[in-house]
């Protein structure tokens, strides 16, 4: 994902992630935190829109954002790992996306696609220079990568403050927390605290959780009113 610390150990909830963001064992669709966050998502964006996924993974909010964007939107991701962007790029290819990759700083030409950044979400402002519509952030490891390489709670809330300061009104941003693995927790109680500062009379935030879970994943939402 878009930047991570090595962390020792991991718990159950932790260990459980699958490809998409989602967890293992979730026969009810109501525990798939990856789906609320998509559903919430696609109520706002429209073609021609711009998002972001601060966290490219395996590609799977990537390939979401530029579905709904269309052809004529654009889709800014980052991350620091080199496989999953090679993962992400070739699953955008797959559904007929262009594709761009940029390591350089500095706003890119405004193309409609894909723009794959390798680099930190933190740099965010360095590459997007537009407001957004809509940001994605699936926090914790990379499935299928390196389970003690984590995103860390000073790169993400620095990343979720410039975006949140370039969401448009009426825009929306999703984050997915796992406070199951080593230092998931101090990241998501970071996030939260971050959203609960968010002023009432211009957002609105909400969180969604397994209540009966323990450290299960859990969702934050924050809709800039318009």
């Amino acid at each position: 994902m878009a930047d991570r610390e090595k962390a020792d150990g991991s718990a159950a909830w932790a260990a459980d992630k699958e490809s998409d963001g989602s967890t293992r064992g979730d026969a009810c669709p109501l525990a798939r935190m990856t789906d609320w966050a998509r559903l919430w998502i696609s109520g706002v964006l429209q073609p021609g829109d711009m998002a972001v996924d601060l966290t490219a993974g395996n590609g799977h909010d990537t390939a979401f954002l530029c579905r709904m964007v269309g052809a004529p939107g654009r889709v800014v991701a980052f991350d620091i790992q080199h496989q999953a962007l090679q993962r992400t790029a070739e699953r955008l290819q797959e559904q007929g996306t262009s594709v761009t990759w940029t390591a350089s700083e500095g706003p890119p030409a405004a193309a409609p696609g894909a723009l794959l950044v390798a680099a930190c979400h933190s740099r965010l402002e360095r590459y997007v220079e537009g407001p957004l519509r809509a940001v994605m952030a699936n926090l914790g490891y990379c499935p299928g990568g390196d389970h003690a390489l984590v995103t860390r709670t000073d790169t993400t809330c620095a990343a979720l403050r410039a975006a949140l300061e370039r969401l448009l009104p009426g825009g929306r941003i999703t984050v997915v927390l796992y406070p199951g693995h080593a230092g998931g927790a101090g990241e998501s109680a970071a996030v939260r605290k971050l959203f609960s500062s968010l002023p009432p009379g211009e957002w609105q935030v909400m969180e969604l959780a397994a209540v009966n879970r323990r450290a299960a994943p859990h969702l934050l939402l924050a809709a800039r009113k318009a």
